[in-house]
C-alpha cells in the first residue's frame, strides 16, 4: 500500500526531498562529519582507482574532524572540491559511508549518522570518522604519499 499524505509529510527532509529541493542548510546537514573527503587521495592513472591516505588536508581540525576555515577553504586549498546536489552522483571517490553517496543511491542513512542518532559525536563513537587516525599534511613529504595509503576508509 502507498504512503499516506501524513506519513510523507512527517518524513525528514533527507527522505522526503530530492537534493535539488533542499535548502543549503538541509544539504550541509547531510554531512556526517567523518572527514574522509578531507583526506589526500591518489588515483591510479591507468585504472582510475582511487586510494585514500591517512594524510589530512591542511585545514582539517584532527580532533573535531571539521574544517578550520570552511568559508574560505577554496581560496586556501585550490584542490578542495565543492560537492553539490548537481554533481554528487558523479563522484566515485566518495566513501561508501558518505551520506550524500548513500542517499544518491537510494539507500538510508546509517544509525550512527548524526541526523538519525541525534548526536553529533555518534560518527566518532561508531569509528566511522578519521578522528585519531590521520596525520597533518605538513608532517608528510608529498613524495611519500604512497606510503600512507590506507584501506580503512571504506
Amino acid at each position: 500500500m502507498g504512503d499516506t499524505v501524513e506519513s510523507v509529510m512527517n518524513q525528514p527532509s533527507w527522505v522526503s526531498k530530492p537534493f535539488t529541493a533542499m535548502s543549503s542548510t538541509e544539504w550541509e546537514m547531510l554531512c556526517d562529519g567523518c572527514a574522509k573527503c578531507c583526506l589526500h587521495k591518489l588515483e591510479d592513472q591507468d585504472t582510475g582507482e582511487v586510494f585514500y591516505t591517512d594524510v589530512a588536508c591542511q585545514l582539517l581540525d584532527l580532533n573535531s574532524c571539521q574544517c578550520s576555515d570552511y568559508e574560505d577553504r577554496f581560496s586556501q586549498v585550490p584542490d578542495c572540491f565543492k560537492l553539490t546536489p548537481e554533481n554528487v552522483g558523479d563522484q566515485a571517490w566518495l566513501p561508501d559511508t558518505c551520506a550524500y553517496k548513500l542517499l544518491s543511491e537510494g539507500l538510508p542513512l546509517p544509525l550512527w549518522h548524526p541526523l538519525v542518532s541525534g548526536h553529533k559525536e555518534s560518527v566518532h563513537r561508531a569509528g566511522i570518522s578519521v578522528q585519531g587516525r590521520v596525520l597533518p599534511e605538513k608532517s608528510v613529504n608529498p613524495d611519500d604519499m604512497e606510503d600512507h595509503i590506507v584501506n580503512w576508509v571504506e
